[in-house]
């Protein structure tokens, strides 16, 4: 069975940095469009950043230049590095796998990120 784990969450500063991390099995996963999402409360959930299988990433406006995605395959892990951390980026931050073709998709449990002094 597909399982997303995600780990890394926690409480931080205005300006501080976190490592999320998300580990899969029963997918393959160098194959996955991986991302990241977040879900305030009250809000919809967004997305934050994604990465394919080949690498490309893509962003939200509101993290460019603060938040990187990264993918390992041979540890079947996506990362999302967050600097900089704003009140704002606080939110349940989940893990996604998309298939390229088939269009089955995968959630994690989400993890807490707290933006707060």
């Amino acid at each position: 069975q597909v399982q997303l784990v995600e780990s890394g969450g926690g409480l931080v500063q205005p300006g501080g940095s976190l490592r999320l991390s998300c580990a899969a099995s029963g997918i393959i996963f160098s194959i996955y469009t991986m991302g990241w999402y977040r879900q305030a409360p009250g809000k919809q959930r967004e997305l934050v950043a994604t990465i394919t299988r080949g690498g490309t990433t893509n962003y939200a406006d509101s993290v460019k230049g603060r938040f990187t995605i990264s993918r390992d395959n041979a540890k079947n892990t996506v990362y999302l590095q967050m600097n900089s951390l704003k009140p704002e980026d606080m939110a349940v931050y989940y893990c996604k796998a998309d298939h390229p073709l088939n269009r089955a998709y995968y959630w994690g449990q989400g993890t807490q990120v707290t933006v707060s002094s």
